[in-house]
């Protein structure tokens, strides 16, 4: 049922006028290199706008963002500064030195009330029906949980796909150069501040409903690609989703503030397809096994290329 209310909110938002997406096209700058467009999975540098979507709800929260709520804030923009510039102009001391004494203006008072309520109410039917589908969460294929620790994260699998935990934690800069040496990859597949020494490998075109917590203090599970954000709040059991529709690395960060180290606290989701999530998963059973009630937290996974 609730993916059936997803379908429809998407033909529904997509079924809007055509030029409203040409419109908020128009408003970009057309100069800009390349570069300035976010890229896939991660930020870019000089990036404007919001990260390329890998999911349903992202990319109905880039064409909520980009289609409806930037022309009108831009519209706005120059509007009141059209207004200020016609004050100073027409105002100023040298043109008035009597300043006017008018105090009400019965047809502007409800002028500036009703135009910002008829705004308001345009925006948010959109906005409900986004909200509705980001929380109401369907049926899952995989069920996983995020809990946040200061600094670092640690990923449980579900015992019907191994009952294994992980941690996951930033890759230093000689981590990231040592990485490269060994062949393991490319300098850019270990982004600065973003790479991490263990990757959340899930199924493409799968539904993760994903359960996020704490052990200490407030964090914050994100990824922007996936339009994901969730709170991990210790003693309370949070719950996300979402479903990649394309394969590759995706990835997040805690997103509330919790100490010295809430900057260097990434994460990684790797989306594949079943054939090499079947095979990672296997691998991972063998490598994140417990010895006795105590996971194997020192093992990793090779990523999967």
């Amino acid at each position: 049922m609730a993916m059936k209310r997803l379908g429809e909110t998407e033909r529904n938002m997509r079924g809007l006028p055509a030029r409203m997406l040409a419109g908020a096209g128009l408003l970009g700058l057309a100069g800009l290199p390349s570069a300035a467009w976010a890229g896939m999975g991660q930020p870019s540098p000089w990036q404007m706008g919001l990260q390329t979507p890998a999911t349903p709800i992202a990319e109905n929260t880039q064409w909520f963002h980009d289609a409806i709520l930037l022309p009108i804030i831009t519209v706005i923009s120059l509007f009141v500064l059209l207004l200020l510039v016609m004050v100073v102009a027409k105002f100023k001391a040298s043109k008035n030195p009597v300043p006017s004494k008018t105090t009400h203006h019965a047809g502007l008072e409800v002028a500036w009330t009703l135009i910002p309520v008829l705004i308001l109410v345009a925006i948010a039917v959109p906005s409900f029906r986004l909200l509705r589908d980001q929380v109401t969460i369907p049926k899952a294929d995989l069920t996983i949980k995020a809990t946040g620790y200061a600094w670092y994260w640690k990923f449980t699998y579900p015992q019907d796909a191994g009952g294994f935990e992980f941690e996951v934690r930033m890759l230093s800069d000689e981590e990231r150069i040592a990485a490269v040496k060994a062949g393991k990859g490319k300098e850019a597949d270990f982004p600065r501040l973003l790479a991490v020494d263990n990757e959340v490998v899930v199924p493409v075109n799968k539904t993760v409903a994903v359960q996020v917590t704490a052990g200490d203090v407030l964090h914050a599970f994100a990824v922007p690609s996936f339009a994901v954000k969730a709170d991990a709040v210790p003693g309370r059991l949070n719950q996300t989703w979402f479903r990649a529709t394309k394969e590759g690395i995706f990835y997040g960060q805690c997103s509330e503030l919790c100490g010295k180290d809430h900057a260097f606290m990434p994460l990684a989701i790797r989306v594949v397809s079943q054939e090499k999530y079947d095979a990672w998963l296997a691998d991972a059973k063998k490598k994140y096994a417990r010895i006795g009630d105590a996971p194997v937290q020192t093992a990793q996974t090779d990523p999967v290329r």
